[in-house]
């Protein structure tokens, strides 16, 4: 396992001050940040996010006192590893906006963060757990949400989707999507898809002839069953 000498390293400004000429401990901090994070990445995609920090170094091949020195704790590390992902997931719903159609734009929107979702265990929880990372992966989260709202919204106006189809409904399906496809991953990895179809076409406006008997989430209900461990 490698690992590294300690000294004042700064993790967020990414420089070593009196790094010594005959150690270059600024290239060897950024090449272990980067195995860090790839390691880290797979994991996640695999595992989810309650994998630990030593499971992240053992699979970094680097000791976990270096993992520490470059995030200092797991909720760092997920910040750093899934802004980029959820940027992701902000494109993707600023280009299914740019859709003309109503209902083009409401399906793509839903397969692509369906398929996001169902190859990476860690977005999945990222996207829908409210305790995990900090602030940049909070605002990420933040910044979804009116993207789909508007999404939804359009859609509805335009009588391709079912009017009582709620905000929340969506992210709950994908949650039940990701994790079928958590369950199903070595026996049938694409069986997530019949769901996700099966969704899409009960929440077209003409399939509506079934009433829900359920009212839709409250915002606070969703971050109450999303904050809370069974």
């Amino acid at each position: 396992m490698e690992d590294e000498s300690p000294n004042c390293y700064d993790p967020w400004r990414m420089t070593v001050p009196h790094a010594s000429p005959d150690r270059p401990l600024r290239s060897d901090a950024e090449r272990n940040r980067r195995r860090i994070l790839e390691a880290a990445d797979q994991v996640f995609a695999e595992r989810g996010l309650t994998v630990s920090l030593d499971d992240i170094a053992a699979a970094a091949g680097v000791g976990v006192g270096t993992v520490y020195r470059r995030f200092p704790d797991k909720d760092a590390l997920i910040d750093a590893l899934f802004e980029d992902k959820i940027e992701g997931v902000v494109e993707i719903a600023r280009k299914a906006l740019e859709l003309e159609d109503p209902w083009e734009s409401f399906e793509t929107f839903v397969r692509a963060v369906a398929h996001a979702q169902a190859q990476d265990r860690g977005l999945k929880d990222a996207l829908h757990s409210a305790t995990r990372g900090r602030d940049r992966l909070a605002i990420g989260r933040q910044r979804i949400a009116p993207l789909a709202i508007e999404i939804l919204r359009r859609a509805q106006e335009a009588g391709v989707v079912r009017q009582d189809l709620g905000v929340l409904d969506i992210p709950a399906t994908f949650f039940t999507i990701g994790l079928l496809a958590d369950r199903m991953r070595d026996v049938a990895p694409d069986y997530w898809e019949r769901l996700l179809t099966i969704f899409l076409d009960g929440v077209r406006s003409e399939a509506a002839r079934t009433p829900m008997h359920v009212p839709p989430l409250r915002q606070d209900e969703w971050i109450s069953a999303m904050t809370t461990r069974p």
